[in-house]
């Protein structure tokens, strides 16, 4: 099980460089790039000069902080120099409350002009909307920072307003400029593609299966996508697709096992109800099972995260447009 706190988190790479998350030794090596006039007036909350002993705080509290599952901070690798370079950093910060981040990033001086801010921030986005519990990521830029806000159009991110902020280094307010990405500006969710959805008569009907595993307090188990399926990062049933020849229990049975690492009985699925969704290419029929016994714990065995929901928790969830309407009729359950 991965837990939406303490999430295990790998080295992310996109081309030749690397996404590590900062560590104590990174203390020096992020201070040559940072204390740099030309990087600190762009940030808002970096002083210049940048005091050793101060930037040492800042990373401690950030390891802090990624313990207790309220920001991520990585630095930027070059993986293709011998001393696999430090040459900036990139970071989010989350609002559990409103299942949102905001995110920053620097990249050395020496480096600009490379495209690393882009790739890097595309990576980053990617893995945070996939991973974690949010669906809105915001940054900020001053109004200035050309470049920055550059990066962030490319990205995908969307103006929603101006400000002002206090810049430490230059210790003054400045004009700043907001930007949003919302999940659907990246990976769009159901709601919005079913406007495409085409008008033939003959759209295949895809049948697949789903569970609803009740542990014994009530908890309902929810699968995440992971990066590299379509929607990836939404919610989920455990479950899958019936092939030719498969009852829906066998398939079920079979799914579970293969997903999730889980051993059903066909006597132990309850029939409870199904959905019927139109999506743009085909449209789902997905009947679901209740179950209350299985062998063997749950684990993830396809690079998806799990999470046992109670179900006041479920609309903190974002969930795949067929299964969520499940969830009213799951809560009259558990009730």
């Amino acid at each position: 099980m991965i837990s939406r706190h303490n999430l295990f988190v790998s080295d992310l790479q996109i081309d030749q460089y690397i996404l590590r998350l900062i560590q104590k030794e990174d203390l020096k090596s992020i201070h040559n790039y940072i204390n740099d006039w030309n990087v600190a007036k762009m940030l808002s909350n970096v002083p210049f000069p940048y005091p050793l002993d101060l930037l040492e705080k800042w990373i401690d509290s950030i390891i802090q902080q990624k313990k207790e599952g309220r920001s991520y901070h990585f630095a930027i690798i070059d993986s293709t120099s011998s001393a696999k370079t430090i040459i900036g950093c990139i970071g989010l910060s989350l609002n559990l409350a409103e299942q949102s981040a905001k995110i920053g990033y620097w990249i050395g001086q020496k480096y600009w002009g490379q495209n690393i801010a882009t790739k890097t921030l595309t990576r980053l986005i990617t893995w945070a909307l996939t991973n974690l519990n949010i669906n809105y990521i915001h940054a900020t830029a001053a109004d200035d920072n050309l470049a920055s806000i550059s990066v962030l159009k490319k990205c995908n991110f969307q103006p929603f307003g101006r400000g002002k902020e206090k810049f430490l280094a230059q210790a003054t307010e400045l004009p700043v400029s907001y930007f949003l990405l919302q999940r659907e500006d990246i990976c769009p969710n159901t709601t919005n593609l079913t406007s495409f959805t085409t008008k033939n008569k003959d759209k295949k009907i895809l049948l697949v299966v789903a569970a609803a595993l009740i542990d014994i307090e009530g908890q309902l188990l929810l699968a995440r996508r992971p990066e590299g399926k379509s929607m990836a990062g939404m919610w989920e049933f455990p479950g899958g697709k019936v092939e030719t020849g498969e009852t829906p229990e066998a398939a079920l049975i079979r799914e579970l096992k293969e997903e999730i690492n889980v051993n059903i009985s066909k006597s132990c699925l309850a029939p409870f109800t199904f959905a019927s969704y139109d999506y743009p290419d085909f449209h789902l029929l997905m009947p679901l099972y209740v179950c209350h016994r299985w062998k063997n714990e749950p684990m993830p065995k396809e690079n998806q995260q799990l999470a046992w929901v109670t179900s006041a928790e479920l609309d903190q969830y974002l969930v795949m447009e067929a299964d969520k309407r499940f969830i009213p009729l799951l809560k009259d359950l558990l009730f």
